[in-house]
This record gives C-alpha cells, sequence and structure tokens, in this order.
C-alpha cells in the first residue's frame, strides 16, 4: 500500500501550497493551519511510503495522517473560504482519510 502514503504526500504539498492557489492567503490562521497540516501530512506520508514495513492500525504514521485529514476537513468548514477552497480541500481530506484507512486496513 506503499501508492496511498505517496498519494497522502502528494495531497500534503497540495495542503502546503493551497492557500495561494486557491486564493485564502489573506485569511492568515487558515492559512497557517493549512501549512501545518500539509507538512506534517507530507513528512508522515513520505516516512510511512519509505519504511519497510507496512503502515497497519498499530503504526502511529497512519493515525497521524489520518488524524490530519480529518483536521483539514474541519478547517475547510471553520473559516469564510471560497466554495471552490473549501470543497477542494474537504474533499481532498476525506480522500487522505480513505487512504489511510484502506491502507491500514490491508497490511492486516
Amino acid at each position: 500500500m506503499k501508492w496511498a502514503q505517496w498519494l497522502n504526500a502528494l495531497i500534503g504539498i497540495w495542503f502546503i501550497i493551497s492557500p495561494w492557489t486557491l486564493g485564502f492567503s489573506q485569511i492568515s490562521m487558515a492559512t497557517t493551519l493549512s501549512v501545518i497540516f500539509g507538512a506534517i501530512l507530507l513528512i508522515v506520508s513520505f516516512w510511512a511510503a519509505v519504511q519497510e514495513k507496512a503502515v497497519n492500525w498499530s503504526s502511529w504514521l497512519g493515525w497521524v495522517s489520518l488524524i490530519m485529514g480529518v483536521l483539514v476537513i474541519v478547517v475547510s468548514f471553520s473559516f469564510s473560504l471560497s466554495a471552490a477552497a473549501m470543497w477542494t480541500n474537504a474533499i481532498l481530506g476525506v480522500i487522505v482519510v480513505i487512504l489511510d484507512l484502506f491502507a491500514m486496513g490491508k497490511s492486516e
């Protein structure tokens, strides 16, 4: 399930650049949280992808990635973002959660 971690790492990069790409960089708290959550997602997903052992239910890397996905969903609806920004980040957050659940469940 390494492809799921690589895809989550790419989504983490998107969360880092999305404030400027989707035009909500003027909302400082939303920008800060998007960059922080994206960086954490990128780091843990990359780390999980390069490890020999697969991510499973007992792996903290999978859980951190899953939590970042949930937090991105919450943040997407917590600020006055445009509809495009809100739904893009929320849908990608859902994809992160699904990929993590799939990867953690598949490895056992």
